[in-house]
């Protein structure tokens, strides 16, 4: 019985700091948008779209753009809204390296779930009315 528990306690300790640990745990989107540094990020609508990618938050990348945003990949036109259907909560920057063109123009690390750690940039286009019309992104 004494055996039991031994077994029952130890078995209590571990349950509680698994649970201890699950209730504090964060997406790797979660972690990153902590602890990436946007300092250099001027232009407001792109920071708050970087800060919507590192988040994983569709409905806040997606609120930023106009309908009929356009996206080319490389110099390749896609379909904007499928594309970032599949990429928000798997794709991030790990580091901004450069800001160009009043903060339109980024150039960093990247990390994408499906294809790994790369160099890329987006080069964003901001209307009048302060929504993102198109979005160049490529390997740098």
């Amino acid at each position: 019985m004494k055996t039991l528990n031994h077994y029952l306690v130890y078995g209590a300790l571990i349950t509680s700091s698994v649970n201890a640990q699950c209730a504090g745990a964060q997406t790797p989107a979660q972690q990153n948008i902590q602890t990436m540094n946007t300092e250099k990020l001027t232009n407001p609508i792109v920071k708050q779209a970087i800060d919507a990618l590192q988040g994983g938050d569709k409905n806040a990348w997606f609120a930023l753009f106009t309908p009929n945003a356009q996206l080319f990949d490389d110099g390749n036109k896609m379909n904007f809204k499928s594309f970032f259907e599949k990429a928000i909560g798997h794709e991030r920057f790990t580091s901004i390296d450069k800001v160009e063109y009043n903060g339109l123009h980024l150039y960093g690390k990247f990390h994408s779930d499906q294809w790994g750690d790369f160099k890329t940039y987006f080069k964003f286009t901001v209307d009048g009315n302060n929504k993102i019309s198109k979005l160049e992104i490529g390997q740098a």
